[in-house]
């Protein structure tokens, strides 16, 4: 699935949380709850996905992402409280240690499913689901009212 937020990149090496937007702008200070969610993550892990805002209706608030980019500090923790941030899953090529990047798609999404499971990841990270049934993604297709932008297709056996 697409979701209606900020692509970001989280990366964990040595302790250090870096959180990134696509063009590489650091929005680690905008968003603690991220930052702070890290500690789950195994060391030497870049995660890649869709950092998004729900409203209380259970539906995607884009312009309030937007809103938290500008805040720091007590703004941005009390924020945070208020609207929390997740980051949803886009791509498999999650788990980018190790030359995992390089592994056909089957594999990258098997390897990030293990990271989720073993980990048990909670909030603030959300594994997207996958689906090779057309039936389930033309359902998904219908979801727009709360936020759902498209879908990604990948084949399997492709890096």
């Amino acid at each position: 699935m697409k979701w209606d937020g900020f692509r970001a990149l989280v990366s964990v090496d040595a302790g250090q949380v870096v959180l990134r937007s696509r063009s590489g702008t650091k929005m680690g200070p905008s968003f603690p709850e991220v930052v702070a969610g890290a500690v789950q993550l195994p060391d030497a892990t870049a995660l890649d996905g869709e950092l998004v805002v729900w409203d209380a209706a259970g539906r995607l608030a884009f312009e309030r992402l937007q809103n938290r980019l500008q805040r720091r500090g007590a703004g941005a923790a009390r924020a945070a409280d208020e609207w929390p941030a997740h980051i949803r899953r886009v791509r498999s090529a999650a788990a980018v240690r190790y030359g995992h990047h390089l592994w056909p798609y089957r594999r990258r999404r098997a390897a990030l499913e293990s990271v989720f499971t073993a980990r048990r990841l909670s909030a603030p990270w959300a594994l997207c689901p996958s689906t090779t049934e057309a039936d389930v993604v033309r359902e998904w297709l219908t979801w727009a009212s709360v936020g759902m932008e498209g879908v990604v297709f990948k084949r399997l056996n492709d890096a």
